[in-house]
């Protein structure tokens, strides 16, 4: 599905027409309002922002932050019913990242000091689509989607959000918004640990033995999911009161992380084919030596110093110490076991997202939602989150359209 719809997408580019395409018997749209669009006079939205970096004190809601405006051709704007949080929002209101951050945001940085502010986080987004740049070709007004928001973009803490239409997708038929908007952010990172950085696929995972350390948050369950769906056996670690959580969504083995014995337990079993740590620390310490020795078994790690280093030491000398850490712990680890150790990080793909909203929509992956919250408690869930101990993910409803169309299908259905 992906291959063909890149296809679909650089032939349209390569034609630069204005006129109206079709792609499997669905127009293209051209830039036009439709009911749930924004009022021509609309200049302004309700967003909560940040306005410095720290606490969840900095958080700020406004009604004066201005609308997205469509400037490109393949930029569609969305209307937003639902958002979840991440870890990486509370790290970035903190300040985490923002040296490489800025320099995406805006190259000229380097030279200047442009000020990033006010800055609206929120990386997930379920919502309806309200406008379209004249080259996008797979979305039309009126279409509900979901998608990952690039850490440099403006978030989805925010009545509208604009992204590219690669950055998109179609939102799977069975989930509501509020579900839809736990996945995009963990599926697009566990993709690009598990696939990019694991080489792990559909098709080859059925004899391959899986690691994952605390399994038991956003991107630990939803990897539980798709790779159980690919056939691979799964072993993770969490603790004791997670364990019913992991089993239900298909962990093969659960060690319990506090347990003191955890390492010689994993020492125990046979040996892995990849590792996905999502915790840190002195993990690599004790776990690298669980990897299968001269077989091409990966350890891939998504707590990478790339950004801290950047932020505390400057973009060069940031850039040149993680890199020289990576190259070092590379190298080491193939000489010694012949294992190959790889960072990996949060890539939006929306075409990826299509595959996974397949899985989704045939009941291979379910979202798991811990707790929901009103827009107007934006604060709360971000103090709920920085509680630690996820049990799934934290969801904020943004529109409350979204919470009386699903009460109206739900009354259809039974009425059927």
């Amino acid at each position: 599905m992906a291959p063909i719809r890149f296809l679909r997408l650089l032939n349209a580019k390569a034609a630069n027409s204005m006129k109206t395409l079709v792609r499997s018997g669905c127009c293209a749209c051209s830039r036009r309002n439709v009911s749930t669009s924004p009022s021509r006079l609309q200049s302004s939205m309700s967003a909560w922002v940040i306005d410095q970096y720290g606490s969840s004190g900095v958080l700020r809601l406004t009604e004066e932050i201005a609308l997205p405006v469509i400037n490109v051709a393949s930029e569609v704007m969305i209307k937003v019913n639902a958002a979840s949080l991440n870890p990486l929002d509370v790290a970035m209101r903190g300040g985490y990242g923002a040296t490489l951050l800025n320099l995406r945001r805006d190259p000229s940085s380097v030279l200047s000091s442009s000020n990033e502010f006010p800055l609206i986080l929120g990386r997930d987004v379920s919502g309806t689509v309200v406008d379209c740049g004249s080259g996008v070709t797979h979305f039309a007004p009126g279409d509900e989607v979901w998608a990952a928001v690039p850490p440099w973009k403006q978030g989805s803490l925010a009545e509208y959000v604009k992204l590219t239409e690669y950055e998109v997708s179609h939102k799977p038929k069975s989930l509501s918004h509020a579900e839809a908007a736990s996945i995009p952010y963990v599926a697009s990172t566990a993709l690009s640990a598990l696939v990019n950085a694991g080489g792990l696929c559909r098709e080859s995972c059925s004899d391959k033995r899986i690691l994952i350390t605390g399994a038991s948050g956003g991107v630990g369950t939803f990897s539980i999911q798709l790779l159980k769906a690919w056939g691979a056996h799964v072993t993770v670690t969490c603790s004791q009161n997670a364990e019913g959580l992991v089993r239900g969504l298909g962990a093969d083995e659960v060690v319990d992380y506090t347990a003191e014995d955890a390492p010689e337990q994993l020492e125990m079993m046979p040996k892995f084919d990849v590792i996905l740590d999502n915790v840190g620390g002195d993990t690599e310490q004790w776990a690298m030596g669980l990897l299968k020795p001269w077989s091409g078994a990966k350890y891939v790690t998504l707590v990478s110093p790339l950004l801290l280093s950047t932020d505390s030491m400057g973009l060069v000398d940031g850039t040149f110490q993680a890199g020289c850490a990576l190259h070092n712990k590379a190298f080491e680890n193939m000489l010694s076991r012949g294992v190959f150790y790889r960072w990996a990080f949060y890539a939006p793909d929306g075409p990826a997202l299509d595959d996974i909203s397949a899985l989704m929509d045939a009941g291979k992956i379910l979202p798991v939602v811990e707790a929901q919250f009103p827009f107007s408690q934006v604060p709360q869930a971000f103090q709920k989150l920085e509680h630690g101990h996820a049990r799934g993910k934290t969801v904020v409803k943004v529109s409350e359209e979204d919470e009386t169309a699903e009460s109206e299908q739900e009354m259809q259905e039974k009425a059927q």
